[in-house]
């Protein structure tokens, strides 16, 4: 704890830098698009790296049938496989500009902020 108070303006110095990384990743990550399936290719959702869905596509045969409690199953199972191909991006893009900051315990923040570690 001591020597980590000690060497304290060292870390300011890494934390400013982060933050401007961390903007640049974040303008990054949104313009990212990561894409989620279910029932084959029936139902498509698309987010973009910071969690927005971006686009859903329903296999116009679904709605034609009506197949109204399908759409609602598989649904949620695209926008989920998307929403996580885009958390492990963000794992990854965070931990490329954390890897450098030696903050105890920044791994575990980060992991909460961004929805990893359950």
């Amino acid at each position: 704890m001591l020597k980590d108070l000690l060497n304290l303006p060292n870390l300011i110095r890494q934390l400013d830098t982060f933050g401007g990384r961390y903007k640049e990743t974040m303008d990054r990550l949104r313009g990212e698009r990561f894409a989620g399936t279910s029932g084959g290719t029936l139902v498509e959702v698309q987010v973009n790296g910071i969690g927005e869905v971006l686009q859903v596509r329903i296999d116009p045969r679904l709605i034609e049938r009506k197949e109204q409690e399908m759409i609602q199953d598989l649904l949620p199972a695209a926008i989920n496989q998307a929403l996580e191909k885009g958390r492990q991006a963000q794992m990854q893009a965070m931990q490329e500009i954390t890897g450098s900051l030696d903050v105890p315990g920044i791994s575990k923040l980060m992991d909460s902020m961004l929805g990893g570690s359950k």
